[in-house]
């Protein structure tokens, strides 16, 4: 005869006053709950096996600037409803308010705040994470270099970063070699970088939000990428960065108001040299950009070391106060079955009434190539020989360097929803 037993799990409920904690964590059944009354704990938790440790308001574990607070190894574990604080700082030893070791899958971390700690959270070689709705502050105390980064995943696979705040760490979510993650509807700001990706594949960045930090989205060393609704505003060295990336898609985004002095640095003032290009594009090829927004900025797109075979198209331009730099020998067409992209310093016209420009646009010519390399020329700008360079290259074409043209420019912008909203 088979019994079926309901075996039901057990609240573990403790108080500052409680004298050993792990001795109580190593007496629970796996699946049980342990409770942290309001109040202050000075400890460090070892969780080895399945719980859900969970802090009512007022519950704070404070690391006295030690190692990891919160350290766990076994797979199904809950943590929430906690301030985590003190973590040691020893960046090398990867010291954080919640240090993930690799046998432990299927971990989710929610409602938590972490402030002033080494790292913020540390997913190590883990599976299946979910860290949902935390909130994460660094210490303005040590220099921006000298800060963890507020959640890092290194070698993380199959995990769902979603509706966290991080500001004032390092980087705001730094993923290195992970695959299949997801990071969605994250507010990353006053940081080095919101969003940092270093040799990952096959990940999706998705309605995510950066201000105010030096660069919202570095995206390096990657492929695969599908970067899609995503806002960055504000931010200073560029909106979205691209360093060696193939085969990824960046649409629906939005990038305003990307200039020289944004940015955070502690003490909030802008950033001496920052460079305000809504997108930098540096020897990435074979990726889809399309459907963006890139606006109010010193430059709206920056291309270079080898960035072709790129598609872009359907993007709008707006008054960014140089909207292309193109360094290359090639010449680009930036259309796709027809359609190129928006530019709000466009001058032709549309006879038909297609919607589609009836004279290409070229936003380069030999007078600009000859400023970016010769940037002390711009006091000539409005002068006579200036002018008559202008002159002779529209004159005689064949005085044009290679550059960027777009032989079908859109009139309008209703195409792009998020340009309009």
């Amino acid at each position: 005869m088979l019994c079926s037993f309901n075996v039901m799990a057990t609240t573990h409920t403790v108080s500052a006053e409680t004298v050993n904690i792990n001795a109580v964590i190593a007496k629970a059944n796996p699946g049980d709950r342990i409770l942290f009354l309001a109040g202050r704990y000075q400890l460090h938790l070892n969780i080895n096996k399945r719980l859900i440790v969970e802090g009512e308001a007022g519950a704070i574990l404070d690391g006295n600037n030690e190692g990891d607070v919160i350290r766990v190894s076994a797979s199904g574990v809950t943590i929430k409803g906690f301030r985590i604080e003190a973590s040691g700082q020893n960046l090398t030893e990867m010291n954080a308010a919640i240090f993930v070791e690799p046998t432990a899958s299927n971990t989710t971390i929610e409602h938590n705040f972490l402030y002033k700690n080494g790292f913020g959270i540390w997913l190590d070689a883990v599976t299946d994470a979910r860290v949902l709705n935390n909130r994460i502050q660094g210490d303005v105390g040590q220099r921006s270099q000298d800060r963890g980064n507020g959640i890092h995943l290194y070698n993380t696979k199959n995990s769902l970063i979603q509706g966290n705040e991080v500001w004032q760490t390092r980087d705001g979510i730094y993923i290195d070699t992970s695959q299949h993650n997801t990071l969605d509807k994250n507010t990353l700001h006053d940081l080095r970088y919101g969003v940092h990706y270093m040799y990952s594949y096959h990940n999706k960045v998705t309605n995510n939000q950066t201000y105010n930090t030096r660069t919202g989205y570095a995206l390096m060393q990657s492929k695969y990428l599908t970067v899609t609704g995503n806002t960055s505003e504000a931010d200073g060295n560029y909106g979205i960065l691209l360093n060696f990336i193939t085969h990824s898609t960046l649409a629906n985004n939005k990038v305003i108001n990307v200039k020289q002095g944004a940015g955070y640095v502690t003490g909030g003032t802008g950033i001496i040299g920052a460079e305000g290009k809504a997108i930098f594009i540096y020897n990435s090829q074979f990726n889809q950009i399309h459907h963006n927004l890139f606006s109010n900025s010193d430059i709206g797109i920056h291309l270079t070391a080898g960035s072709e075979d790129n598609q872009i198209y359907g993007n709008a331009f707006v008054l960014n106060r140089t909207q292309v730099k193109y360094v290359a020998n090639r010449q680009q067409d930036w259309t796709y079955e027809g359609r190129g992209n928006f530019w709000s310093d466009y001058l032709g016209w549309d006879l038909n009434s297609d919607g589609i420009g009836d004279k290409h646009y070229e936003p380069n010519d030999a007078v600009d190539k000859l400023l970016w390399k010769y940037p002390v020329a711009r006091v000539l700008m409005n002068s006579p020989a200036i002018e008559t360079l202008r002159w002779a290259q529209e004159k005689f074409p064949v005085l044009k360097p290679q550059g960027v043209r777009d032989s079908a420019p859109l009139m309008h912008t209703t195409f792009l929803k998020r340009a309009v909203n």
